[in-house]
């Protein structure tokens, strides 16, 4: 018996990265899931790996019309919705706060944060006439500890726990519970990208360790496991919490990362990988 069994959940990024481990627990726990992300060929392998548990919704989370179609599936195909999960990101705009664009501005916070304000309140939709449910939100560290992240990307981040813990005080009356999670430097393609190396999860997982409390890199299935468990009963008690899952990186702050200087731009990462 998994913690999850018969739940149907929406997982926005779901095809890769953070996302994808997210989707391989909530399966192993009992769970359909529908795999909301741009990425088909990704998602065609999680297709292949769980058969009739998983869907795919084509999804860009900056629209409302495929975010809440997304939710439509759940309901549609499975009949309801229990866990809303809003993972989908980029790293978006870096460089200097003055070389900043209004368009890297745009295209940053549309997705970090008018995604999950877009995943929220269709799952609030669909869940408040049930009177259960379960939301939860991938912030980051950098909602946490300035200076873990490029500028936008941690204002972003700062409003989806700001999101969070407002939400949890409206949807708490009706048996909706609303929580975040915050990784830390975590092993996913988006963690090489933004390193600007080509080295294998192994290096990567290597130089993440040392800069770990507990001397080992988190992996993107330590993350699913904190999401299992704040969509869980075990859970049953938590709301308007974030989670954060770093190794102990916030309580050291021995890593400072710096997204301000060169020159600026977008970087977009692969979908699902919030780090």
């Amino acid at each position: 018996m998994g913690r999850l069994d018969g739940r149907i959940a929406v997982v926005t990024g779901g095809a890769s990265g953070i996302g994808e481990a997210i989707v391989d627990r909530f399966v192993a726990e009992g769970a359909s899931v529908v795999v909301a992300d741009l990425d088909q060929e990704a998602a065609a392998a999680l297709l292949d790996r769980h058969g009739d548990s998983v869907r795919f919704q084509r999804t860009d989370v900056t629209s409302e019309h495929d975010v809440a179609a997304a939710v439509g599936v759940a309901v549609s195909e499975f009949g309801r919705i229990d866990v809303m999960v809003n993972n989908a990101g980029i790293v978006g705009a870096v460089g200097p706060i003055a070389q900043t664009s209004v368009e890297s501005y745009d295209e940053t916070v549309s997705v970090l944060l008018k995604g999950v304000f877009l995943g929220t309140k269709h799952a609030a939709a669909a869940m408040q006439p049930q009177g259960s449910g379960v939301i939860i939100s991938t912030a980051s560290t950098a909602a946490v500890v300035g200076g873990l992240g490029p500028h936008l990307y941690t204002a972003a981040k700062h409003g989806v726990l700001g999101l969070t813990r407002s939400v949890a005080n409206e949807l708490g009356p009706h048996g909706i519970r609303v929580n975040a999670v915050a990784p830390g430097s975590t092993v996913t393609p988006m963690t090489t990208n933004l390193r600007g190396v080509t080295e294998a999860d192994e290096a990567v997982a290597a130089r993440l360790a040392e800069r770990s409390l507990l001397g080992v890199a988190a992996l993107a299935d330590d993350v699913a496991a904190g999401v299992a468990y704040l969509a869980s009963d075990d859970a049953g008690q938590v709301t308007g919490q974030c989670l954060v899952i770093d190794g102990g990186q916030t309580a050291s702050g021995t890593e400072v990362h710096r997204f301000h200087a060169g020159s600026s731009g977008v970087l977009r990462g692969a979908p699902g990988d919030e780090h």
